[in-house]
């Protein structure tokens, strides 16, 4: 009965971490269920090795290896890879403990709460990474830095050249940089489009009373 309790322990903990912390999140359906599968794997297996004359180590050795040729198989963020390795953690946890105990229990609790909290959109949510692609090829630093802040409108904490391609005029860099607060550029950025649309509205108005005048003195003249 014990084993069972650690097994639904697992199955809980992974379906937490899955489908309630991961997909709401990220929304990739293929990562959320290879995570349950690398965890109900290495959950299985490490019970059998655990009840067996086989090494463990031997075992979880190969699930290491397996491990990195499917996280190199497809280019993930780094992110998901910390998903990974939880998922991995909490199969084997509860696999090598056989029983439900207390420390277990705890160990698997402080994984998923971690994770959630650490992947939480509301820590450093104004962080941001992307990969650049410049049509100059800078060799200045200073230069390249004012070029990347033209472009995103903030100044780049970090800016790391990829790419230098003085034949085709471009550069790729991978930037790090904080977003700007909400509402620092986007009275900036409505001021002009206001008084366009002010203008606008004038100008239009000016024609409405200018042809009202005009419809007006034809009809006097009609009068008369």
């Amino acid at each position: 009965m014990d084993q069972f309790a650690i097994i639904g322990l697992d199955l809980l903990a992974i379906a937490l971490l899955a489908f309630g912390v991961y997909y709401p999140r990220h929304r990739r359906r293929d990562l959320a269920i290879a995570f349950v599968g690398v965890n109900v794997g290495v959950l299985a297996v490490s019970m059998v090795l655990g009840s067996s004359t086989v090494s463990a180590g031997l075992g979880l050795g190969l699930f290491g290896v397996l491990s990195i040729i499917r996280l190199r198989s497809r280019e993930i963020e780094q992110s998901e890879v910390a998903y990974y390795l939880a998922s991995l953690a909490i199969g084997l946890i509860a696999g090598l403990s056989g029983t439900l105990t207390l420390i277990s229990a705890g160990l698997i609790a402080l994984i998923v709460a971690v994770i959630a909290i650490v992947d939480s959109p509301a820590l450093l949510r104004r962080s941001r990474e992307q990969a650049l692609v410049l049509d100059r090829a800078y060799t200045d630093e200073t230069e390249l830095f004012d070029a990347v802040e033209r472009v995103i409108g903030v100044r780049p904490h970090v800016v790391s050249v990829r790419s230098l391609d003085l034949v085709s005029d471009t550069t790729l860099v991978d930037i790090r940089y904080s977003a700007p607060r909400a509402g620092s550029r986007s009275d900036a950025a409505s001021s002009p489009a206001v008084a366009e649309v002010g203008e606008v509205t004038a100008t239009r108005a000016g024609a409405s009373a200018a042809g009202q005048a005009s419809r007006a003195a034809a009809t006097l003249e009609v009068t008369r």
